[in-house]
């Protein structure tokens, strides 16, 4: 297939931040105008610049974080680490992103992360074969590389837990994490088609061991699932809103991290985040938050689609 820009709905902004794509979903964009898309981007700075007025980070070193030079002195000057890279779980290559097959979405994903050092991650949704082909992904590079092929975080949607269970033997093979997914949940649509469940810390408790891997709790973003973290206290927290394509509250994932790493901290293993991360700075102030690894989703769908529209 002839391939080029037109052929995608990434509109290949110049700055991702939300505003290119107001209204596009299915698409690039997200709920209610993208309002949580467009605060995702923009609170990183928002909340750089409420450290910096707190004095936990000097002024100086915000004005250095503008530059974009090589940071490595700025995070041992704070202990802090760089987060490790990794490719958001992400389906729906068609009609999200208007890519030209499924199959063919994975394997060019999976294939880009692998060349851009990011780690990996997989997620599912209707119908099975999306799942079905991110692992068959997953397993070709297994065929390339043997024994030290790249496994996957792998991101199963709150279905009822015998219909995880088997999920996670699907995946058995390529999982390095199994996380689930709780705020798809509130995407009523896929809700209602495949009966996703509002899971108890006792449920993610029981898929928690039967999957005998590091646990991720996905998709935490309001009081009530601090109070889940609290109670089951996972391997892994992960801190998301969807990209702004769920629907459950108003605001950034920056700003909600920064209301509760320490709780977090306290009550799991480590801290992911996603939404809205685009620069160095953004980086950085996940990292200073407490987060351990960060995720990417629209900018390596928006430097995959670029890349097959220069090649095709």
């Amino acid at each position: 297939m002839e391939l080029n820009k037109n052929n995608f709905k990434c509109h290949f902004c110049p700055s991702c931040d939300g505003y290119g794509c107001i209204g596009e979903l299915p698409g690039m964009g997200g709920f209610n105008n993208n309002i949580n898309f467009q605060k995702n981007c923009e609170g990183w700075d928002e909340i750089a610049k409420i450290l910096v007025a707190e004095k936990k980070l000097l002024s100086q070193d915000y004005e250095l974080l503008q530059t974009e030079v090589d940071f490595s002195e700025l995070y041992a000057k704070y202990n802090l680490f760089p987060p490790v890279k990794r490719l958001g779980p992400m389906t729906g290559g068609v009609e999200n992103v208007g890519y030209f097959d499924e199959r063919q979405f994975y394997f060019d994903l999976i294939d880009f992360s692998l060349k851009e050092n990011l780690e990996l991650s997989l997620g599912d949704g209707c119908p099975d074969e999306k799942l079905k082909f991110g692992i068959e992904a997953v397993k070709y590079q297994k065929i390339e590389e043997g024994k030290n092929f790249k496994k996957a975080a792998v991101f199963i949607k709150p279905y009822p837990n015998s219909k995880i269970f088997e999920r996670i033997e699907w995946a058995s093979e390529v999982s390095e994490y199994i996380g689930v997914d709780i705020d798809s949940y509130n995407i009523v649509t896929m809700r209602n088609l495949v009966q996703l469940e509002k899971k108890t810390a006792s449920q993610l408790a029981e898929i928690r061991k039967k999957s005998n891997l590091p646990f991720v709790v996905k998709g935490i973003f309001t009081i009530e699932d601090i109070e889940l973290v609290k109670e089951l206290k996972p391997d892994v927290a992960f801190v998301s809103n969807h990209g702004g394509r769920v629907e459950n509250r108003i605001g950034s994932t920056a700003e909600f991290l920064y209301q509760y790493s320490n709780e977090l901290k306290n009550n799991c293993g480590e801290i992911w985040v996603d939404g809205g991360i685009r620069t160095k700075q953004d980086e950085f102030i996940a990292s200073f938050l407490g987060a351990r690894q960060i995720l990417l989703g629209r900018p390596v769908i928006s430097a995959l689609c670029e890349k097959q529209s220069l090649c095709s």
